[in-house]
């Protein structure tokens, strides 16, 4: 689908240069002289490298639609992770590097997550934004402590390191936000 240069957004897979790229940042510039023009920061999704464009209104481009669909992850073998298609259970493996990075160490056996694929090539895994675990490790609960501005180090029962807040003990079950690894709440089940 073309679209003009000045309606690419953040999160946009669009087809340049050769190579399929995300727009990751975009600004809306327009200058005292001149034409306005957008200035975009793309990430290319096979290699990973990045380049900063201008694209006017005037120009065109192809975006690239993705499917995305949702697998069930399974085991990892070195590099490989394993997943199973819940409907076909019908099972494909991935490479670890298609897994954001801060995200891999919150992947656990049996987490639903979300495939994206090109033409039947897999270009990313995505974990769900929030997941919940039980905490490990923590100091002591000391009473009368409520939910305050400081927080103490803890360990979740997969090894993690994470800051939680003082009121929160080991055994506790808490979900956490696995794009910057940080505490959200206390879990309700």
């Amino acid at each position: 689908m073309k679209i003009n240069g000045n309606e690419i957004r953040p999160g946009n897979v669009i087809s340049h240069k050769g190579a399929l790229w995300r727009a990751v940042k975009c600004q809306a510039v327009k200058p005292g002289k001149g034409g306005a023009f957008n200035q975009v920061e793309l990430k290319d999704i096979r290699v990973g490298t990045k380049l900063n464009e201008r694209f006017r209104a005037s120009e065109t481009v192809e975006r690239v639609s993705l499917e995305q669909k949702e697998y069930q992850y399974l085991y990892s073998d070195g590099e490989l992770l394993t997943f199973m298609d819940n409907e076909t259970y019908e099972q494909i493996e991935a490479n670890s590097s298609m897994l954001l990075e801060e995200q891999a160490p919150f992947l656990k056996d049996g987490i639903t997550a979300e495939i994206e694929t090109y033409e039947g090539e897999i270009l990313g895994v995505k974990l769900p934004e929030k997941m919940t675990f039980e905490i490990a490790e923590a100091d002591a609960v000391v009473k009368g402590q409520t939910q305050s501005s400081s927080f103490k180090p803890a360990v979740l029962d997969n090894g993690v390191k994470i800051l939680v807040p003082p009121h929160i003990g080991a055994g506790t079950r808490i979900v956490v936000n696995t794009m910057d690894g940080t505490y959200v709440e206390r879990a309700k089940d």
